[in-house]
């Protein structure tokens, strides 16, 4: 008895601590849920969860995790903040439900937000040493562009071209070119391969798939290579949804244009799919012979073996098939007179892509990657602009001719990362290696143009079954990069990087031998190392500033080496690039500013020279310079207001550059300099501005006015000639219903040239006159939506 008493007494305190503990238990509060993207209802992983009760300590209470998912003890806790870097906090005030679903919006007034394309690597904008913006859904969500260019332009320094039907160029710290000065990227992966640039390439981007744009100014070929001077582009694509979304939208404007846009994907367990795409087409527009079809398509799948192992596999599918009317004279530009004078050139291409990556994470501080990926791309044309008139030595018209071509290639590649942290100085070292084969072939059929002389109109071709061009080429080319960075105080970052490339042409010419200029084999090998000095300073407050040096390089490209068109053989390009810039908020965080400030020294530099046919000729310049300042302003007084002012002022010039002109009457040739000149197309001053209002009392509503100003440039590098350039506004209102009736809908109404200004997107002048690519009079353009989602 007396050894059962202490037995029972243990029991009976046992179950009183047991009774007492019940009502602590009760008032327990665990909460679990998810945090996505409002816009692609992505997980988001590493969002920051805190108290939001007034006079409670604000502390961080957890964090998602990879797939956006949480859980947390909210004892005594009456609001949560969620917090996201490049989102607008969220506040969440409880109610009886314990699994919440919190939606964050992308925030377009931030300067703090996470980037990829400075290493290849997740990292604040604030810790990469050089000028990268980005472009985020609710940007893309909100312009409902029809062509890329109403986005990047409103990037600052950045001028994208239209040339009608998703066709363009591109001026970043660059004159307006259509060389190879651009990288061009869909996840970190080049769309085209060194040596097959196309200025038009970015039509073969699916723009209803993109999350995200991310655009590096200014040299980046330490981490990805050649070509990506001016600047390089990166695409991030959606990937699949937490629970399961979709999205449809129809739009079509006042010219005949008409679009569907559809996607949608989900997640269940491991593995997640996203599929997304949209087709376009063009009927009767307001300019002649410029009818189009465009389809375009993304998948991506990802499996998640673990918390550390991803696989994603993705494909892109593009096709375009559209007519090309030319450039129109003075006469039918002024008098708005948009004939074309021909009705049989053409655009045809048709581009696949597909990758597989996988990414294993060995621990928080290492991490690797393994990109396998494949191209095949057909470009088929018959270009206006190679159309051409023979004259005679005074300048009568004898014939014209022209051609057609197509150049295709087919890629295999890999593409490997590896990233590891260390405790000295709080280092990280990253290295990479890319390989690309991409085998390619090209011809060109030489044309007999027909031309009605009076009314300048080409009226027909015949095929002289003679090749202009015709040859294959293996194209190899390896690369190796290295960057690492040194944190030695808090503030401070200093990034160095370097990387080698050796790009190989191996040229085999189809032609009998007798019949061209080239030999039968030829090989042509160009090797690079291209290094990299950076740093930025963090004075807290969000405040900061940053330094850079870069090396870029541009080998000729494949075209330039071997077309019989090519009189002068070419080298390759380099461009050394110094650069500072800083950032800073004011007001609260009310106003975000960003300043840079650049020089861009070029050494045999590609440039196109205009023929008095009217076609073009690729030469290098001994030198040329690129100075300019690149700047934004944000102001958000509140959350219903937003403004932005995106800018940059620039001075393009030739310092070492001449131009020889040969007089085939008299057999004599003439050397013209243009040194100290400034350069074609390179306008001195580009500006966009928007102003954004969401009335809190119309939640769903937007309205935004827009202004692209293009500053006057020269039209010939004799500086004799020149275009005054143009402002054109735009508006933009939307609205999506928040309600539960109609939950998911929405509409948008865009005006592009609001007051219908005459302009031309591009000008070039020779000695029998100036030509222009119009842009459209005023475009209206209607669209509805709707979007559902469940996690």
């Amino acid at each position: 008895m007396q050894a059962a008493q202490p037995r029972f007494m243990k029991i009976y305190k046992l179950l009183l601590y047991i009774i007492l503990l019940i009502p602590v238990l009760a008032s327990a509060q665990e909460i679990t849920g998810t945090v996505t993207d409002a816009r692609t209802n992505e997980a988001i992983a590493g969002a920051t969860i805190r108290s939001a009760d007034s006079g409670s300590v604000i502390k961080d209470l957890t964090r998602t995790d990879a797939k956006g998912r949480f859980t947390l003890d909210a004892t005594g806790i009456k609001s949560l903040r969620f917090c996201m870097v490049g989102y607008n906090d969220k506040l969440y005030t409880f109610t009886s439900v314990k699994t919440i679903h919190i939606t964050l919006e992308p925030s377009t007034i931030d300067l703090q937000q996470v980037v990829v394309s400075a290493s290849r690597e997740r990292q604040a904008r604030q810790d990469a040493p050089i000028a990268i913006s980005k472009i985020n859904a609710t940007q893309i969500h909100d312009t409902k562009a029809t062509a890329l260019y109403q986005l990047l332009n409103k990037v600052n320094g950045v001028y994208m071209v239209d040339l009608g039907n998703e066709q363009h160029t591109m001026a970043i710290r660059q004159p307006i070119t259509y060389n190879a000065l651009y990288l061009y990227m869909e996840d970190g992966l080049p769309i085209r391969p060194t040596g097959i640039f196309n200025h038009n390439s970015l039509y073969e981007i699916n723009m209803s798939g993109v999350r995200d744009i991310e655009v590096i100014k200014g040299p980046a070929s330490s981490l990805y290579g050649s070509n990506a001077i001016g600047g390089a582009i990166n695409f991030i694509t959606q990937g699949p949804p937490a629970g399961y979304a979709g999205n449809i939208s129809l739009q079509g404007d006042n010219n005949n244009y008409r679009r569907i846009d559809a996607d949608g994907g989900f997640t269940s367990g491991k593995f997640g799919l996203y599929a997304g795409g949209y087709a376009a087409r063009q009927r009767n527009g307001w300019q002649d012979y410029t009818d189009f079809n465009k389809y375009s398509v993304n998948l991506k799948s990802t499996y998640d073996f673990d918390a550390a192992t991803r696989l994603t596999a993705a494909v892109a599918y593009n096709y375009l098939n559209t007519q090309t009317p030319g450039s129109l004279d003075s006469a039918k530009f002024y008098s708005r007179s948009y004939g074309a004078n021909q009705r049989f050139t053409y655009r045809k291409v048709e581009a696949l892509r597909a990758n597989t990556k996988l990414e294993h994470a060995w621990n928080n501080k290492s991490n690797t990657f393994l990109t396998l990926f494949y191209r095949n791309n057909s470009t088929a044309q018959l270009p206006s602009y190679f159309i051409s008139d023979v004259r005679d030595a005074n300048g009568n018209y004898l014939s014209s001719n022209g051609q057609e071509n197509d150049q295709s290639f087919h890629s295999l590649g890999l593409l490997a990362q590896h990233r590891q942290d260390f405790d000295f100085l709080r280092s990280r070292l990253i290295v990479g290696v890319y390989a690309d084969n991409s085998p390619s072939s090209y011809y060109a059929k030489f044309l007999d143009i027909q031309k009605d002389v009076a009314n300048n109109f080409y009226t027909g071709y015949t095929s002289t079954g003679r090749y202009i061009d015709d040859y294959r080429i293996k194209l190899f080319n390896t690369a190796a990069y290295t960057q690492y960075e040194i944190r030695p105080t808090d503030p401070l970052r200093i990034v160095m990087g370097l990387r080698y490339d050796r790009i190989h042409y191996n040229f085999t010419n189809r032609i009998p031998a007798g019949s061209t200029k080239y030999k039968q084999q030829e090989t042509n090998d160009f090797n690079i190392v291209a290094p990299k000095l950076g740093l930025t300073y963090n004075f807290g407050n969000n405040k900061g500033l940053y330094a850079n040096y870069s090396v870029g390089f541009q080998p000729p490209e494949t075209g330039d080496l071997y077309s019989a068109r090519q009189l002068t053989p070419l080298k390759q390009a380099t461009f050394n690039n110094y650069e500072a810039g800083g950032w800073f908020a004011a007001f609260n965080k009310k106003v975000y500013v960003e300043v840079t400030l650049y020089n861009l020294e070029g050494r045999n530099e590609i440039i196109s020279q205009l023929l008095p046919d009217n076609t073009t000729q690729n030469q290098n310049a001994g030198a040329t310079r690129h100075q300019g300042i690149e700047y934004s302003v944000a102001y958000a007084p509140s959350k219903e207001w937003a403004f932005r002012f995106s800018g940059t002022n620039a001075r393009h010039t030739y310092v070492d550059y001449s131009e020889v002109t040969t007089n085939y009457a008299t057999g004599t040739t003439t050397v013209t300099s243009f040194n100290g000149n400034r350069m074609t197309n390179a306008p001195a001053w580009i500006a966009n501005s928007e102003l954004t209002y969401k009335p809190a009392y119309l939640p769903g509503f937007r309205i935004a006015p827009e202004w692209q100003h293009i500053n006057h440039y020269f039209t010939n590098p004799a500086n004799t000639k020149s275009y005054g350039g143009y402002d054109i506004f735009n508006l933009r209102l939307g609205y999506d219903v928040k309600g539960n009736l109609l939950k998911g809908a929405g509409i948008w109404f865009n005006v592009i040239n609001v007051t219908n200004q005459l302009y031309a997107t591009t000008v070039l002048a020779n000695q029998y006159g100036t030509t222009y690519n119009a842009a459209a009079p005023r475009v209206y353009t209607l669209g509805i939506s709707y979007s559902f989602a469940k996690n």
